[in-house]
């Protein structure tokens, strides 16, 4: 039931979306979802179908789902379409029935060179639908969803960001155990299995994929992102950080979290771990104060970017921040530089009701990795945290009394 009532809140958000962009009709056209799906088919059924299937809006408010048989009933408990067809030959005949009497000027599909998240057509069922359109004289009408899909996913609902909010929480708990946990002598695998047991103790999900969440790095010359806890045990003077996010009611969060391992005669941090982490904390902060609708996100990447380089460190060689919904990286718009892996998310212009992650990082020689990621989501005047922003750094001590 939950489902179903935010399916039919994004399925009515697309309607507006389809007029504010003077877009007739918009088709997600797919089959045997379960082995290659349509990322937008989470927004409008929130299951996989198997034979050919055709949902479609339009901007008169008009909503239709033609599905094989057996998925029919499934669709029609949404709630969400006035009008579920289901067929046991094929989808021709219903889908280019629907269609004369639509008859769209302008047919919008999920195609894309610039954003994964709306490039969720095949090229065979591309040739497939220009097929049955070409019998009907529209096969020269189709444009691409980008602009549709993009506002659907980035401009989240007070649900949405609820859902946000929770999955948020539940990884901050786990932070502040982990914290506690953490003792010199241990290895990575070790601070990773904890993490995990505590995920599955709160019956959620990981963000991505669970051999790399958490990620966990000790001390220099680690791999730094994107890899499996290790066997390399953490000792004092290391700086450890963390990667590591959950998934509740289908949303997900994406927080990094940077400890320094005290040595013995540690009297407080040293003076180099704390200008790192005094660092980045400045650079999230001008970036999340510069933040608001209608600035680019190669502009706010660019203040925090200046930030790290300004007190002698080098760039980043990442984006300042992604956006994060139903996947830990969701959706078109991006706080990165202008290069040339990006193409043209960093153009993009900051909406209300985006939610992204700002995450620089920095090394400090001999010590290991400093970054934070914290979570925040625009709203009408700027941007405010979805996360309790790390203000201080999580001190581990030389030894657990």
């Amino acid at each position: 039931m939950q489902r179903a009532t935010l399916i039919r809140e994004k399925v009515a958000q697309a309607i507006t979306l389809l007029r504010e962009f003077s877009i007739d009709c918009w088709i997600t056209f797919v089959r045997e979802t379960a082995i290659n799906g349509d990322p937008t088919l989470d927004f409008l059924v929130g299951s996989d179908l198997t034979w050919q299937s055709a949902i479609i809006l339009t901007s008169s408010g008009r909503t239709c789902a033609i599905v094989g048989q057996y998925d029919k009933k499934m669709v029609e408990e949404t709630g969400a379409y006035q009008d579920v067809v289901g067929f046991v030959e094929g989808i021709n005949e219903a889908f280019l029935a629907t269609m004369r009497d639509l008859a769209p000027r302008t047919i919008a599909v999920n195609y894309s060179q610039d954003s994964e998240i709306c490039d969720g057509l095949t090229h065979g069922m591309y040739l497939n639908l220009i097929g049955l359109l070409r019998e009907i004289g529209m096969d020269s009408r189709l444009v691409s969803a980008e602009v549709v899909i993009s506002a659907l996913r980035q401009r989240k609902t007070s649900t949405e960001i609820g859902y946000v909010r929770g999955a948020v929480a539940i990884t901050e708990e786990i932070f502040r155990l982990v914290a506690r946990y953490i003792t010199p002598g241990m290895t990575e695998q070790q601070v990773a299995e904890f993490m995990r047991k505590e995920v599955e103790t709160r019956k959620v999900g990981f963000a991505w994929e669970p051999a790399t969440c958490p990620a966990v790095f000790t001390g220099p010359d680690t791999a730094a992102a994107h890899y499996t806890p290790t066997g390399r045990v953490i000792e004092p003077g290391h700086v450890l950080n963390m990667d590591f996010g959950v998934r509740s009611n289908d949303y997900v969060s994406d927080l990094q979290r940077t400890f320094y391992i005290m040595e013995s005669n540690d009297t407080g941090v040293p003076a180099d771990v704390q200008k790192g982490f005094d660092t980045i904390r400045r650079s999230i902060e001008s970036a999340r104060k510069a933040m608001k609708p209608g600035v680019p996100g190669l502009a706010i990447d660019a203040i925090a970017r200046e930030t790290i380089v300004h007190a002698g460190y080098e760039g980043f060689p990442h984006a300042l921040g992604h956006q994060v919904g139903r996947y830990a990286h969701d959706g078109t718009a991006l706080l990165g530089p202008a290069w040339e892996k990006y193409g043209r998310k960093p153009f993009q212009q900051l909406e209300e009701g985006m939610v992204f992650t700002l995450e620089p990082r920095l090394t400090v020689e001999g010590r290991g990795v400093v970054t934070i990621e914290e979570m925040v989501v625009v709203t009408p005047s700027g941007a405010e945290y979805l996360s309790t922003p790390q203000e201080t750094l999580l001190l581990v001590p030389s030894v657990r009394r």
